[in-house]
């Protein structure tokens, strides 16, 4: 299932359109090589929009998916993106949640919204399909709700998020798709994803209830893509930025890609982009980035 990391595939010179401004874009449902897949919670675009636009220079994902970008749809920064030769696609929100999916692949559908709760009026859901040389493949960028304080009302919100993205995974699976579900869980899986899980017993993300609708979700069929691909523990997605937390690597591991097991045959390595969070005004998460066969 996870192979040895491959390097960014080369697109044939004929799979290449030329911009206006001369920037040669690839053209990944020609190229047919892999598909790279990155998630990240960003914390604010207007903050942190000329870190993200130099990692997507440097990264060149061919989809990214990003969290908390903290804007409504309008104000969203599209055009900067799309000179860059993205598709955007966003479900924002004023000041705080909200969700985007950047491609260079064409969108072939777009849908907004976790299924299950018509009431729920809060930007964490966004999901894209694109086509591929293999077929169709969904993508969902996600912003789990983070729940804490654990005795107020976000706790049980946050649960029953998890449980309505839970029947939407069963669906989805049922219909037999290749998906991935990218995003910022708000949930540490297992000890080992925490440089000190003694300190979050009391938190939201690791509380026992939280670990074990994360545990039905993966146990529906899904692929933790990282953990497909490393066993060890030391790898964190995120580092608070209080109390050296980032200089101590006093981190957690909240930030995943669940494949179903149709895109988890096609995977061919996934790694942690920690990079950006030594960056000026970094975001407290650092992209978490896997490559599928396309």
């Amino acid at each position: 299932m996870c192979r040895a990391p491959v390097g960014k595939a080369r697109g044939n010179p004929t799979a290449l359109r030329r911009r206006s401004d001369g920037l040669e874009v690839e053209n990944i449902k020609r190229r047919g090589i892999t598909v790279k897949i990155a998630t990240w919670n960003i914390n604010g675009i207007r903050a942190r929009v000329d870190g993200v636009l130099a990692w997507l220079r440097d990264c060149s994902p061919d989809v990214a998916c990003l969290q908390e970008i903290k804007s409504d749809d309008g104000p969203f920064p599209r055009q900067v993106f799309e000179d860059l030769g993205y598709n955007v696609e966003t479900h924002g929100q004023k000041g705080f949640n909200g969700v985007a999916i950047l491609s260079k692949l064409p969108v072939d559908e777009v849908s907004r919204g976790l299924p299950g709760d018509g009431s729920d009026a809060q930007a964490r859901f966004i999901e894209a399909v694109f086509s591929v040389d293999s077929g169709a493949i969904r993508v969902v960028s996600l912003y789990l709700p983070n729940g804490n304080p654990v005795n107020s009302d976000k706790y049980p919100y946050k649960l029953g998020w998890m449980e309505r993205l839970e029947t939407y995974a069963k669906q989805r699976l049922a219909a037999e798709e290749a998906f991935v579900l990218a995003g910022d869980y708000n949930v540490i899986p297992e000890p080992e994803d925490a440089r000190h899980p003694e300190n979050w017993t009391r938190d939201a993300l690791f509380q026992p209830e939280t670990r074990r609708r994360y545990r039905r979700l993966i146990n529906l069929g899904l692929t933790d893509a990282f953990r497909a691909c490393t066993a060890e523990p030391g790898h964190y997605s995120f580092w608070d930025y209080q109390a050296g937390a980032w200089q101590r690597n006093n981190g957690i591991r909240i930030d995943h890609l669940l494949l179903s097991p149709l895109a988890a045959d096609r995977l061919q390595s996934a790694m942690i982009d920690k990079q950006t969070r030594g960056w000026d005004k970094p975001s407290d998460h650092v992209p978490v980035i896997i490559e599928l066969d396309a």
